[in-house]
């Protein structure tokens, strides 16, 4: 069955940085588009950025600003995401994603019902 784990989340300060990683398993890893998304207390969930299979195609969502940077290891099954320069309003349970369809850009892919497979979701929480 696939599994998504994600990892890396904590507290941080405003101005600090963070890596979170997704680890995929009972899937075809470079065959796959991944996402992070993120939900906030009292918020909907948004996409954060996405990634298609070979790496080429990116998405970050207009609150990323530069300061997120998404990528992949196909050989280690595995999607990271730099986050640098985190705000408080950056708190959020983040949540990596598996798309079976590739990416090939726009915005489509910033929906989540196009995902079909979800982790169970890491916090970050950013302090003041």
């Amino acid at each position: 069955q696939v599994q998504l784990v994600e990892f890396g989340g904590g507290l941080v300060q405003a101005g600090g940085s963070l890596r979170l990683s997704c680890a995929a398993s009972g899937l075809t890893f470079s065959s796959v588009t991944m996402g992070w998304f993120r939900l906030a207390p009292g918020k909907e969930r948004e996409c954060v950025t996405v990634i298609s299979w070979s790496g080429r195609n990116i998405y970050y969502g207009d609150f990323v600003r530069g300061r997120f940077t998404i990528s992949r290891d196909n050989a280690k099954n595995t999607v990271y995401l730099q986050m640098n320069s985190l705000k408080p309003e950056d708190t959020a349970v983040y949540y990596c994603a598996a798309a079976r369809r590739d990416y090939y850009g726009g915005s489509y892919f910033a929906t989540a019902t196009v995902f079909d497979y979800w982790g169970q979701g890491t916090q970050v929480t950013v302090s003041s």
